[in-house]
């Protein structure tokens, strides 16, 4: 099989520029002379690749992308016009130093950038100005373009697939991690890249969260409403040794990733009825879904619909354990995209306003000590009129 017949997706030419002349605008606007794109994610998004290399965007004219390795590959991913090879660093950091006679401000991505880099790249690139640009990156990311909402519904496909296939797989008696392992082999055989891209500073996640019944209400630390005990304390979260039993709930909480765009997604599965709070808690859970849904609009703060969505957690009863009980959390929805933990975060403290093109994946979840966790979540973009859902899937709680 060659190159060509597998299903890549490139990212077009056109794309690019758009993103870069946007990206280039926030430059000049800060009074930026340039910056330097490092980060996996970040050179993906700007330059279509994610070889080991370093993009310079200049403020106005062509970016460079300086590749250590590999440039074939570079040059295949990339329709940039300048992919040039770099041997060494520290002259092509002097290079850059040159472009700029020794005088301007050039930004870094200073919230991912390891701090004995920061001092590196501060000390080839002296005398110039080295300042933060990963605020202008994050801003120019959280518009999505149509080519990129169209990547995200290819993921929300592969998602509906995975979800489709587990009330012929889920079995009384099988671990979650068996269940786990199955779903994530359907994953991979269809397209799923495998990896979830985390800004986050030690936040890791693997296809997501599958827990059962207790597992569901186990503490860890990711930044979420729920943990899961893992299989050790290297990883510990998610999909346990623990058996799945009749009558628990079983939330599948899993990440689509194709084609380096992502969606999240989650709902609940049970072998058999479960416990009346519990369904009645998920039914507050889907109000909640449907009264966002209702009064989005652009220009609508994502800390109002926080509050929304806390009003009627108080008003069903359940406020002690929604998104949490031991270790609450305080956001409903988190921007995705190339990364899991995208702008824009809709949470109780945060003033951030709504604009068409933002994408964001909603879990209104309520968690219960013992007994496990229910709710829901769809990955939703914001139109013009409203919001859009791109995940689907039968929201009702799935009684095998």
């Amino acid at each position: 099989m060659t190159l060509s017949e597998y299903k890549i997706t490139y990212t077009p030419q056109k794309e690019l520029q758009d993103r870069i002349s946007r990206f280039q605008e926030k430059l000049l606007n800060n009074n930026i002379d340039g910056a330097l794109i490092i980060q996996k994610a970040d050179l993906f998004y700007f330059s279509g690749t994610a070889q080991n290399a370093h993009l310079f965007i200049p403020v106005q004219g062509e970016p460079v992308l300086m590749v250590k390795k590999s440039l074939r590959r570079a040059r295949d991913e990339s329709s940039l016009a300048k992919i040039v090879s770099m041997k060494n660093l520290k002259e092509s950091l002097k290079e850059i130093n040159n472009y700029f006679n020794g005088k301007g401000k050039i930004g870094l991505e200073l919230d991912v950038l390891p701090a004995s880099l920061y001092f590196k790249y501060e000390k080839a690139l002296k005398p110039l100005e080295v300042v933060d640009i990963s605020t202008f990156i994050r801003e120019v990311r959280t518009i999505k373009s149509t080519y990129e909402i169209n990547r995200l519904k290819e993921a929300a496909k592969l998602n509906h697939l995975m979800f489709s296939q587990i009330p012929e797989i889920l079995r009384e008696g099988m671990t979650e991690a068996e269940l786990a392992g199955e779903l994530e082999a359907i994953y991979r055989k269809n397209g799923h890249q495998g990896a979830i891209r985390m800004r986050g500073f030690n936040q890791e996640l693997y296809y997501g969260h599958l827990m059962s019944g207790w597992n569901l209400s186990y503490p860890s630390f990711f930044d979420g409403p729920t943990g899961g005990t893992g299989l050790n304390p290297s990883y510990p979260q998610s999909a346990g040794y623990k058996k799945i039993n009749k009558n628990e709930p079983i939330m599948v909480d899993y990440v689509g990733a194709y084609n380096g765009y992502m969606v999240d997604q989650a709902r609940i599965f049970s072998i058999g009825e479960l416990p009346s709070e519990l369904v009645e808690a998920y039914q507050a859970a889907v109000k909640i879904k449907a009264e966002i849904i209702e009064h989005t609009k652009p220009g609508i703060s994502g800390k109002d619909l926080f509050e929304m969505a806390h009003h009627i957690a108080i008003n069903t009863g359940f406020q002690n354990y929604f998104m949490g009980y031991e270790d609450r959390i305080s956001f409903i929805g988190h921007g995705v995209g190339i990364e899991l933990d995208e702008w824009p975060v809709i949470a109780k403290n945060l003033d951030i306003v709504l604009k068409p093109g933002m994408v964001f994946a909603l879990e209104p979840k309520f968690i219960f000590p013992d007994l496990g966790a229910v709710g829901i979540e769809d990955t939703f973009v914001v139109t013009e009129d409203g919001l859009q859902q791109i995940t689907f899937f039968d929201e009702s709680i799935q009684i095998i």
